[in-house]
């Protein structure tokens, strides 16, 4: 089969851009009205997309921030959510963030196993660590774990999950009426594991659903979180600015994950994208000028302050001058080190920085007609930068509809874009392979070796 892009949209209620629900097509609520998801989860559907994805936090305003421009600073739990939009669409996936840190595997093994169902084999597990000091105050600890010990636990997280999925093989339920026997009891299975953070017997009480189990995604660019990507994920968000770091980080997890046994094929790194469209160029200018405007400098600021660890106030510093140095944290050090490198490398002063990352937080912003976009995405696709892109549009729905009405056809026109869905799971759409129940693998072993 030809091999096509694959696409996410990251579709906050509330806008992806700091200021985005100052727009006037915004709506001011957005960020807590289903309404406005379930359109938004139509549109996706209509552009083909693979999957809704949505980040998620565990303090106000993703990390603590308080600004008070910031429509991010409350909104829906995403599993919950995607729970109540599933019905209302037929192919589109749900990708929800869960975090390894501050939830017990068996709650994520069975939270997500159910949006599994609910939604016919279309749910996606987000993995992540998650950082910021005021979320650790909000589960019984002062401060953030180290980063490290924080992606040991993930990576132990990872497994026992895997595990609890597979607590029932495939064909465990037999639901004869006529017997009276509703399911297998040699077909169901303790997880009876016992590592460093977890001591978990199991068996989970969900079942399989049509793909086997939610798919596996994660995000992380540091060194601990490579590792992770390519030990467990099936899918990788990533931020680049330029397809030379791209291509080095698409190699780089390649190149791991084929070293730990796993076909890189089935690993799809998808950095993110944050698109201005405009029919033309000044179009599309004029759009990015109008949101940008729209910033207010308490909320550059903020959005700077978290970015770069926490560590540094930027409100006395000269908006016009340069960032200043900033120590690493145990926060997202990726990050940190991207926003840095984004401001030595253009010369941007506090103020620039704040306006160009604002779209997308650190993700590739591209201001250009449906053409010049497609260029790039196709550029970055087809030279080992990118399996796929998660479109983060700037503000909704506006983004979301010119990307779908723009940007789309101009991808279908080139092949390089489905003009129908591959299938009715998030894993058959994105060409993932069935994952086969560990105990249905065994037990086939035990008899072949007979």
């Amino acid at each position: 089969m030809t091999r096509k892009i694959r696409l996410g949209a990251f579709l906050p209620g509330g806008g992806q851009h700091i200021a985005s629900w100052r727009h006037p097509d915004q709506p001011a609520d957005g960020a807590v009205s289903f309404e406005f998801h379930k359109q938004l989860a139509l549109t996706a559907e209509r552009g083909l997309f693979d999957a809704y994805f949505l980040a998620d936090g565990l303090a106000v305003g993703f990390g603590g921030a308080r600004e008070g421009g910031n429509a991010r600073v409350a909104g829906f739990e995403p599993v919950t959510l995607f729970s109540a939009l599933a019905p209302f669409t037929t192919h589109l996936g749900f990708i929800a963030t869960a975090s390894t840190t501050y939830e017990e595997p068996y709650n994520t093994a069975r939270k997500f196993a159910s949006l599994d169902l609910i939604s016919g084999g279309r749910a996606g597990w987000n993995v992540v660590t998650t950082t910021g000091d005021a979320t650790a105050q909000n589960f019984n600890r002062d401060q953030q774990l180290p980063h490290a010990d924080r992606y040991k636990r993930a990576a132990e997280h990872v497994d026992v999950v895997k595990k609890l999925w597979d607590s029932f093989e495939d064909d465990a339920f037999i639901r004869d009426k006529e017997t009276g026997v509703f399911f297998d009891p040699g077909k169901l299975h303790d997880a009876a594991h016992k590592g460093e953070h977890f001591k978990v017997k199991g068996p989970l009480n969900v079942s399989r659903s049509r793909q086997g189990h939610p798919v596996i995604v994660q995000a992380g660019q540091s060194d601990d979180g490579r590792g992770l990507a390519a030990a467990t994920a099936e899918v990788i968000f990533t931020a680049h600015q330029h397809i030379e770091t791209a291509q080095e980080f698409y190699r780089d997890i390649k190149n791991r994950s084929r070293g730990l046994g796993r076909n890189p094929d089935h690993i799809l790194i998808m950095p993110g994208v944050s698109p201005f469209v405009g029919r033309t160029e000044e179009e599309a200018r004029e759009k990015y000028d109008r949101l940008t405007s729209l910033i207010l400098e308490e909320d550059g600021i903020g959005l700077l302050n978290g970015l770069t660890g926490g560590t540094l106030d930027l409100k006395g510093y000269d908006l016009d001058g340069p960032l200043p140095p900033a120590p690493p944290t145990e926060g997202m050090k990726s990050r940190q080190a991207l926003i840095r490198q984004i401001a030595d490398e253009n010369n941007l002063s506090i103020r620039q920085l704040y306006q160009w990352v604002a779209s997308a937080r650190g993700h590739f912003t591209i201001v250009g007609t449906p053409v010049q976009i497609a260029d790039t995405l196709q550029q970055w696709f087809e030279n080992e930068a990118a399996d796929g892109f998660n479109i983060l549009p700037p503000w909704l729905p506006t983004g979301l509809n010119d990307f779908v009405d723009l940007v789309i056809p101009e991808l279908q026109r080139r092949g390089l874009f489905r003009t129908a869905y591959e299938g009715r799971t998030l894993r058959e759409n994105l060409g993932l392979p069935f994952p086969i129940n560990r105990y249905a693998a065994d037990r086939q072993v035990v008899q072949a070796a007979e």
